[in-house]
């Protein structure tokens, strides 16, 4: 097994990414995050990667943020399944001591080239001991969430 591999990312919020109060719009927040979870899973997971997002399992904004501001979102696999991972991602304050701005689950699968889930290579590793990622750890504990293709399934769709 390898070292949990943790992402760090900055992104500058531009006027394109603001509602019209002139903070971080909603759709843009959920694009800095997913980009963000993509890129600590696609790390994770190695050159064999080949994922696709599964399920947003909740993203959680704080406190709005100005044009201007230059924020900072890091990621670390948090859940390792068969064919399945969940990213965590925080929004890390660049004020000593604040609390993150925003903070979010992901889950994405492992596919292949028809885009049908298949094994995840061996040696992705969780990050289960470091104190920033316990609150999301907590979280995803309380969740039970499971794929819901079967009750698709059983509903006549697909089968």
């Amino acid at each position: 097994m390898s070292e949990p591999i943790e992402t760090t990312t900055h992104r500058l919020v531009l006027p394109a990414d603001a509602n019209h109060y002139g903070t971080l719009y909603a759709g843009s927040l959920l694009k800095y995050a997913l980009e963000a979870a993509y890129a600590a899973g696609t790390r994770a997971v190695g050159q064999r990667a080949n994922l696709m997002l599964r399920r947003v399992l909740g993203l959680e904004c704080r406190r709005s943020v100005p044009v201007g501001a230059l924020v900072e979102i890091r990621g670390a696999v948090l859940q390792v399944r068969q064919c399945h991972i969940v990213v965590g991602v925080v929004g890390m304050p660049l004020a000593v001591d604040d609390l993150p701005w925003m903070d979010g689950l992901f889950g994405f699968v492992q596919v292949d080239g028809r885009g049908l889930p298949v094994d995840l290579p061996e040696g992705v590793t969780a990050a289960a001991d470091i104190a920033l990622w316990q609150p999301l750890l907590a979280r995803l504990a309380k969740t039970n969430i499971r794929g819901a293709t079967a009750d698709w399934i059983g509903a006549g769709f697909g089968g």
